[in-house]
């Protein structure tokens, strides 16, 4: 599997590191981070992500617009409106398990208690 090679002085990345890419861009801000997590939940529209973490619709439809160049989320159209949610079903355990991973501290990890007077 080859993941970057040198041609004639410019690196060429594979579909891989492209995709990796995107995802990394995706989960630098913020507020798309906030969004990803929201729709673990299950389907929104972009008004009810703005009213769930406290942004304005606009904000929030540009984060979409993002997330869905990305690849990491899917709209479709009801009536006039947009639902989005996570594109693969995948990606729900991916963001599950990133989330977990992320939040137990490495093993041989000790966190100093504040309370112990050390």
């Amino acid at each position: 599997m080859r993941h970057s090679v040198a041609h004639g002085g410019s690196a060429v990345e594979d579909p891989e590191l492209s995709a990796l890419a995107r995802v990394g861009t995706a989960l630098a801000d913020d507020t798309r981070r906030r969004i990803l997590v929201s729709l673990l939940d299950g389907p929104a529209y972009p008004s009810d992500l703005a009213d769930r973490l406290g942004a304005s619709r606009p904000n929030i439809s540009n984060h979409l617009a993002c997330l869905r160049g990305c690849g990491l989320v899917t709209s479709s159209t009801q009536g006039r409106r947009h639902l989005y949610e996570l594109s693969d079903p995948r990606l729900r355990h991916a963001l599950t398990d990133l989330c977990s991973m992320v939040l137990a501290p490495p093993s041989g990890c000790e966190v100093a208690d504040e309370d112990s007077g050390d």
